[in-house]
């Protein structure tokens, strides 16, 4: 019969354990000094090395060298005392967890104070001493406060806590702790290495997050892994199926499909995830440690350096992006949901209808009314860029079609051009029908007062509606080539070789390889790609043929096939600005009299009475002007800019007094004439 692990790896000196040092550098300084107390206290979880530490220390008492801190190896006692030696008769070990009661401490109080057969000290090691009775202890007491010369004891314990307050006052009391992760990888390496087994990386961070920071359990995780490893070793994929562990695979999808806003590749996760067979629990409580990680990686971008997060190199590059790619308060409201939903699953007999209802939480924080969900939104905003400003080289933003468009008279050109004619550009004469606005805005129009007559249809001729041009018969144009099959993939596909295909591009290009850092892809129509930065100037950069030529080859050699790149500025969790379609223009403002002159012509009516004084009407809202008011700067440059130009003396319009434009649009609107004073 093999041997388990953590019994062939036993540590036989103080010096072998690992992970404890905080204990053992104390005690070897202690029996190096000759100090030895008569009794100790060992508290930790559970295979940390308590007892381990325990029989070392009753080695090291009893070696013919001793007390010392490296014992010799060759006597009998420390042949005994050895890992898979046959024990020694002065050194009693008990398991308090049978051997608690009263009687079995008045046994041991008597067989105590008999003398070593052969050694210098006679060690009692207590294990699992919480389980200990009062009435025990209580027998205990006395020997314990006042020991013979050659009396030693050691408690070893989980529970500090429940060994009795007058024992634990009498003892030096030496807490262990957990194993750290980066230690207990290098204890796992060496004993590996020394069965002749090869492991491979990513199978470490797995077992290591499986033992719990014990090194009894860790070892026998891994003890099961090496006794069904193959020819080839110990395999990620074996692995992950042997511990039930979530592949890291879908939940790069998860996190992924969460940075983009894309629903519809989070919840395809989740079904393939319960089509094979995963518990939605355990993925859960993985993502979990995942969103850990990423939380650590935003506060403490160096945590791989430090140990603070354990994780293959490749994987390590994908999580720092993903980190990048999500703010800390988006990040720690997905924690706390997660945290959430793990206590609600317990128990649930709808594990899977859970974790939908708690990821469709995550996609949506405008819902909810919490501080969290709103410092998310408020992080999206802010890390939102600002709407880059035209540079004067680069062509301008396109006004909607069908509106006026606003050109300062210093901006005008001094020699215009000579319009095109319109058969120049017939699909640009083609308007989207807005001639019947006028008429149609007719009837909302305030009407005018009874006593004003209607004005003549020849004194001023409504402006002609634009004739619409026949559009170019469709046929005309030659038909698309179709384009060739993908073998159906989808945005989430293209993000999970996204590592690859930085690497094929970064070949070809470095610089286009470094514009595509903070970039994601945000859809996959076809053949074509849709790649969004948030950056609008790097988001032009990649527009441009080479780098788009290059980031096809890149997908070419990666997927295969042929493709199409297209490159937009936006955020991960909103749309591509490029796709938003364009809002139908509005009608343009008219005054009250041209709305009359535009609408059609009344039937004749009789004249109505001129009504008493006091029910004039009120007179109309005053005109607004012709042109429209020029458009705010966007921001400080711009408004410098604009108070630098000349002024156009023609556009400066003399004071006028209030007053007189008053009494001019009261004798124009309502004919009436100023009071002469008596």
């Amino acid at each position: 019969m093999a041997l388990a692990l953590y019994r062939k790896y036993r540590p036989a000196t103080f010096s072998e354990v690992v992970g404890q040092e905080h204990v053992t550098d104390p005690l070897r300084v202690a029996l190096a000094a000759g100090r030895v107390n008569h009794a100790y206290l060992f508290s930790g979880p559970r295979g940390c090395g308590k007892t381990s530490s325990a029989r070392i220390l009753a080695r090291s008492l009893n070696c013919v060298k001793g007390p010392t801190p490296d014992p010799c190896g060759e006597c009998n006692s420390c042949i005994g005392l050895a890992p898979n030696g046959t024990g020694s008769v002065d050194v009693v070990e008990l398991d308090a967890a049978s051997h608690g009661g009263v009687e079995d401490a008045r046994d041991l109080r008597d067989k105590a104070f008999y003398a070593p057969a052969e050694s210098k000290y006679r060690v009692f090691i207590i294990d699992e001493a919480h389980m200990v009775t009062t009435q025990g202890f209580n027998a205990l007491l006395k020997i314990v406060e006042e020991p013979p010369d050659h009396l030693i004891f050691i408690f070893a314990t989980t529970e500090p806590d429940k060994v009795l307050p007058t024992i634990r006052s009498r003892t030096h009391h030496y807490p262990f702790r957990l194993i750290p992760p980066g230690v207990m990888r290098g204890l796992l390496e060496r004993n590996c290495a020394a069965e002749g087994v090869a492991v491979e990386p990513a199978v470490f961070p797995l077992v290591i997050r499986a033992g719990g920071g014990s090194a009894r359990d860790t070892q026998s995780v891994m003890d099961q892994l090496l006794s069904g490893a193959g020819p080839d070793g110990v395999k990620y994929e074996r692995a992950i199926t042997l511990l039930g562990v979530t592949d890291s695979a879908l939940i790069n999808d998860v996190i992924d499909g969460l940075a983009a806003g894309d629903g519809a590749a989070v919840f395809g996760t989740i079904d393939r995830l319960v089509e094979a067979g995963h518990d939605p629990r355990r993925f859960a409580s993985d993502l979990l440690d995942r969103l850990r990680d990423l939380v650590l990686l935003c506060a403490v971008p160096d945590a791989a350096d430090r140990n603070l997060v354990s994780a293959p190199e490749d994987e390590l590059a994908t999580i720092s992006a993903q980190a990048q790619r999500i703010g800390p308060a988006a990040l720690t409201r997905y924690a706390e949901i997660v945290h959430t939903g793990l206590v609600e699953m317990r128990g649930a007999t709808a594990p899977r209808l859970l974790l939908e209802l708690l990821v469709s939480r995550m996609l949506l924080p405008s819902v909810s009314q919490s501080e969290a969900a709103l410092l998310q939104r408020l992080e999206q905003l802010e890390r939102r860029p600002p709407a880059a400003i035209a540079a004067p080289g680069e062509p301008q933003a396109a006004a909607p079609a069908g509106g006026p468009v606003f050109t300062r008279k210093s901006q005008q050109p001094t020699d215009p051009a000579p319009a095109q004619p319109p058969a120049a550009e017939p699909p640009r004469q083609a308007p989207p029908a807005p001639a019947p606005a006028p008429q149609a805005a007719a009837p909302v129009q305030r009407p005018t007062a009874p006593s004003q007559p209607a004005p003549a249809p020849a004194a001023q001729p409504p402006a002609a509606a634009p004739t619409p041009v026949a559009a170019p018969p469709q046929a005309a144009a030659p038909p698309p080539e179709p384009a060739p099959t993908t073998g159906g993939m989808d945005a989430t596909a293209v993000r999970r070789v996204w590592s690859e295909l930085l690497a094929a591009v970064r070949a070809s290009s470095r610089s286009t390889e470094a514009m595509l850092t903070n970039a994601m892809v945000s859809e996959v129509d076809g053949n074509v790609v849709t790649i969004t930065h948030t950056s609008a100037p790097l988001a032009r950069r990649l527009a441009e043929p080479r780098n788009t030529e290059a980031i096809a080859n890149a997908l070419a050699t990666v997927l295969g096939g042929t493709w199409q790149v297209r490159c937009t500025h936006g955020t991960p969790s909103a749309a591509p600005q490029a796709a938003a379609p364009a809002k139908a223009p509005r009608p343009a403002p008219t005054r009250p009299s041209q709305a009359a002159q535009n609408a059609r012509q009344p039937e004749p009516q009789r004249q109505a009475p001129r009504p008493p004084a006091d029910d004039v009407p009120p007179p109309p809202e005053p005109p607004e002007p012709d042109e429209p008011l020029p458009p705010e700067p966007d921001d400080e440059e711009a408004m410098l800019a604009e108070a630098a130009r000349p002024v156009d003396p023609d556009s400066v319009n003399e004071a006028q007094d209030p007053e007189a434009v008053m009494l001019k649009l009261l004798a124009d609107e309502l004919g009436a004439r100023p009071l002469k004073k008596a």
